[in-house]
C-alpha cells in the first residue's frame, strides 16, 4: 500500500533512517548558487522541489536489494561539481533538462552522479547514461535496489 507521498513503507524506512521525515523542507539556494558558479544551468522546478524535500540526505544502506545489490547514495547536488558538462552533453542527447541531485556508490569505483530531469525521471549519469524511472518509483528503486535501465 502506497502512503502519501507514494513511496512504499519499507522506503519510507530507509530513507528515514537518514533524516527524512513528511513534510521536510531544505533551503536548495546555496547548493543552487554552488552550482550555477560551477557551470550548470538553473536547475528546473522539479529538481527544486526533489531537493527541497530530500536534499542532503545520505543513505549509507547496502546489502542485497532486488535485481542488483543497494548501494549508498547522497542525495546533495554539490557532489556533482566538476560534471556541469556531462550533464549538458547528456541533456542535448536525450532532449532533457538533467539537473545534478547526487551521488550514488560514492568514494567506490562504481561512482556515479544522480540527475533528474524536469518530468521527475532520476537518472544515473557517467559515460553512459541509465534511469530508474520517474518520482516516486524512482526513489523506490534507488533506494531497495533496482538495476536501472540503460538509455541508448
Amino acid at each position: 500500500m502506497n502512503l502519501p507521498t507514494g513511496l512504499s513503507q519499507q522506503t519510507r524506512q530507509v530513507l528515514a533512517a537518514a533524516g527524512w521525515h513528511v513534510g521536510r523542507k531544505v533551503d536548495t539556494a546555496c547548493w543552487e548558487a554552488e552550482l550555477t558558479a560551477d557551470g550548470f544551468p538553473e536547475i528546473h522546478l522539479a529538481a527544486r522541489r526533489f531537493l527541497a524535500e530530500f536534499g542532503g540526505l545520505t543513505v549509507a544502506d547496502g546489502g542485497a536489494g532486488v535485481t542488483r545489490a543497494r548501494e549508498p547514495f547522497t542525495l546533495r547536488p554539490t557532489d556533482c561539481l566538476g560534471e556541469a558538462d556531462r550533464f549538458i552533453e547528456w541533456g542535448e542527447h536525450t532532449g532533457r533538462n538533467l539537473a545534478p541531485i547526487g551521488e550514488l556508490a560514492g568514494n567506490s569505483c562504481a561512482c556515479a552522479w544522480l540527475g533528474m530531469d524536469e518530468y521527475e525521471e532520476i537518472y544515473v549519469v557517467v559515460d553512459e547514461l541509465a534511469t530508474f524511472g520517474r518520482m516516486p518509483l524512482a526513489m523506490e528503486h534507488l533506494a531497495l535496489g533496482y538495476m536501472p535501465r540503460r538509455i541508448n
